[in-house]
């Protein structure tokens, strides 16, 4: 482990020169607020294109209007690709905003949990060596039977621990120096509001740990739905210095006997992204804003003209 380890260091300081071309080095963060000058918003989502040329790759998300891209397909190990494109994307001003290693990190299974952290430790050197914004997981889940599914024990002390721990391992492992490591919110697993996300940011106590702000995996009860105005406001008032990267996605009620959210494209639901977006172009530092979630070319391409016309009506603009 360790002989790996250094092998991954060397690898980063090597890929480092590459990775800043991207200018994706966060500046110094501070308190986020209403107030301040909106910056132009950066706005990503899959390209639906070849990934094996990185520059007809970087092209293909210039053509849809997208100045973010999810990183594309690549090994730790292959230092080659990884440099073209940084390269690449860096040349035509596209960000790479995130690295998912989704898996589970409290997997019941001790070699299962032994290899996840691996996968993830490795995606945050990948973000770090390819100059993207962070690498994203979930914290993870008890849950026997679903990597991300609901347990009883997902808010236990016991969980908030071994996600702390994970963390620090992680970036321990790593000591990344642009990119950061997060934990997506969750609304069944924490951290699943804005003062649990606060005190894993303080518990880690690690400059290498971010945040990536998706509101609508925060909406777990009617009280959030109708009132997720609010609900966004205190996620920027109370995290805003550390958000990295946003997911882009909206949320209906199917009304049932029980209470059933069901996630939609921007637009079709009852996010306020009037205030999302505001409140994300006055960050003090640059965070991406990555649609997820859809199907099809056409449903991001109403996705996308959702946020812009969002972003008109508001003043705002994108790069």
């Amino acid at each position: 482990m360790k002989t790996h380890l250094l092998q991954r260091r060397d690898f980063l300081r090597q890929t480092a020169a590459t990775a800043a071309l991207a200018g994706l080095m966060p500046g110094k963060l501070s308190a986020a607020s209403p107030q301040a000058p909106a910056r132009a918003l950066r706005l990503g989502a899959p390209a639906f294109a070849r990934e094996d040329d990185p520059e007809e790759l970087a092209l293909a998300h210039r053509k849809l209007g997208y100045r973010a891209a999810y990183c594309p397909g690549v090994r730790l190990e292959d230092g080659a690709r990884i440099q073209a494109i940084a390269a690449a994307f860096a040349k035509h001003d596209v960000v790479i905003a995130e690295v998912g290693r989704w898996c589970n990190l409290l997997d019941p299974d001790a070699e299962k949990r032994r290899q996840n952290l691996r996968t993830v430790t490795d995606g945050l050197a990948l973000a770090e060596a390819i100059g993207a914004r962070c690498c994203v997981d979930i914290a993870g889940s008890f849950n026997p039977d679903s990597w991300f599914g609901p347990h009883p024990d997902n808010f236990s002390p016991k969980f908030f621990d071994a996600a702390v721990e994970n963390a620090r391992k992680i970036i321990d492992a790593v000591k990344p120096r642009r990119a950061r490591f997060c934990y997506e919110m969750m609304g069944w697993a924490m951290p699943d509001s804005p003062d649990r996300c606060l005190r894993m940011i303080r518990a880690v106590d690690r400059k290498g740990f971010g945040v990536h702000l998706d509101p609508c995996n925060l909406v777990n009860c009617p009280e959030r739905f109708y009132r997720n105005t609010d609900l966004l406001n205190e996620c920027f008032d109370k995290l805003g210095k550390w958000i990295v990267s946003c997911h882009a996605k909206d949320l209906v009620w199917d009304i049932e006997m029980n209470v059933h959210f069901r996630e939609v494209g921007p637009g079709l639901g009852r996010l306020d992204y009037d205030t999302f977006l505001k409140r994300l172009a006055r960050l003090p530092q640059e965070a991406p804003l990555m649609i997820e979630h859809l199907g099809k070319p056409e449903e991001y391409a109403r996705a996308r003209d959702h946020i812009l016309a969002v972003g008109a009506r508001c003043g705002l603009k994108f790069q």
